[in-house]
């Protein structure tokens, strides 16, 4: 039973810490997505140069976008026509920070790793797009159809537009993120009390090494970019370097076994190996630069537990926002879920024509079921379409071809397993 309350003693601890800067990120994380308009994608990064690259890295920093999420929306920036390089760049950059993450860093790592975070995402970024776009240049771009589940927007009055802040802050967001936080929050527990002091001596002083080690386990690792964050606090208060950490927070939510399969068959085996070299070469190139040259105390963690259970008004609000955290993620991911189910069930049944079922692969979130739907909506064929996260079906009120569901779904990077009814 002791080790039971080690372990709830550390899931506690992170979880009280990042819970006011959580829901801080949460909320700027739905004004963001409301108010950016997405047709800036495809008017800014169709360009095949540097300034597209540019444009798609610093359009993915702040987007709150998971690692599973900022697929399909790479994959419908593409169908809008921009560059291969823009693409990767979004790609890496986009899953790596978000608004909500970064101000999670600051709460568990500090200002300095807050900092650090987002530049070398920007750098990593913008080398790995300049390299494709150098290295596909000549390469022929398919002729796929353009995608308007982005190009097709509606106006909102300020009432609806408050209101998809708060439901895509506090409730999609928590459904998507709020699993992978929790997975990261009892690794960390884990950790603490399963991984002994001195592990990260078992390469010595080489965290070259190190790195490499944690690279084979955190790229095919799914991991979100707020969800690694107890993971690498937990493993620096064992010992392993800023540098190494910087790593684990790079190719965790960058590179998973998911997404690279995507890029592999959307975007080419050549872009797919540029893609995966280049954030190799950035984590481990970054994660040196951080452990040789800059000041250790910018990242000491030692005093963590002392700040995360001091005493004071802080301390109870931040248990009072930890509860509020812990009811909102209750809401997300159980009556909010149950709500929609029951919906979906009424939608089914709801005679409007013909009603068939689509079985779609690769959804994981709720910006992929919403990238799916309105994907599948465009069809001059459709009238109504429901998409069930849990089941990964479509339900289809219409009359569409198997070849018009494929043809939409795999445009935004899913895979069309078939009819079912």
């Amino acid at each position: 039973m002791e080790f039971i309350k080690e372990i709830a003693y550390v899931i506690f601890s992170i979880f009280n810490a990042m819970s006011v800067y959580l829901l801080l990120g949460f909320l700027f994380a739905g004004i963001l997505h409301v108010l950016v308009p997405q047709h800036l994608f495809s008017k800014y990064l169709s360009k095949n140069n540097w300034l597209s690259v540019l444009y798609a890295t610093l359009f993915g920093i702040p987007l709150p976008l998971c690692s599973c999420g900022v697929i399909p929306t790479a994959m419908a920036i593409y169908r809008e026509g921009a560059s291969k390089g823009a693409v990767v760049s979004f790609l890496i950059a986009t899953p790596q920070t978000g608004i909500d993450s970064i101000i999670a860093t600051y709460s568990l790592l500090g200002l300095p790793f807050a900092i650090i975070r987002p530049i070398v995402a920007l750098v990593t970024a913008v080398f790995a797009g300049l390299t494709t776009s150098i290295f596909t240049a000549k390469d022929t771009p398919p002729a796929l159809p353009k995608n308007s589940a982005i190009s097709q927007e509606v106006k909102l009055s300020f009432a609806q537009k408050l209101k998809q802040v708060f439901q895509y802050g506090f409730v999609e967001m928590m459904e998507d993120i709020g699993k992978m936080l929790l997975f990261g929050l009892i690794m960390a527990g884990l950790i603490t009390y399963f991984v002994p002091d001195d592990f990260f001596m078992i390469f010595g002083n080489n965290t070259f090494l190190t790195m490499l080690l944690v690279l084979l386990v955190a790229i095919p690792m799914y991991v979100c970019a707020t969800g690694s964050i107890p993971i690498a606090i937990a493993l620096m208060m064992k010992g392993m370097s800023p540098g190494t950490a910087l790593v684990l927070l790079m190719a965790g939510p960058a590179a998973n076994m998911a997404s690279m399969l995507v890029i592999g068959k959307v975007l080419g085996r050549k872009t797919f190996v540029l893609y995966l070299i280049t954030l190799i070469i950035g984590a481990i190139g970054s994660g040196l630069i951080i452990d040789n040259f800059l000041p250790a105390s910018w990242f000491d963690v030692s005093n963590f537990n002392t700040m995360a259970h001091h005493s004071g008004h802080f301390y109870y609000f931040k248990v009072i926002c930890s509860c509020i955290l812990l009811l909102l993620f209750v809401n997300a991911t159980w009556f909010h879920k149950h709500n929609h189910e029951h919906e979906q069930e009424t939608i089914s049944h709801t005679p409007q024509g013909e009603t068939c079922s689509f079985k779609i692969g690769g959804m994981r979130c709720n910006h992929c079921k919403n990238t799916a739907t309105k994907a599948i909506q465009h069809l001059a064929s459709v009238q109504e379409v429901t998409v069930d996260l849990s089941s990964e079906t479509a339900h289809v009120t219409g009359n569409p071809t198997d070849e018009e569901i494929k043809s939409a779904v795999e445009a935004v990077g899913f895979e069309f397993k078939g009819r079912i009814s």
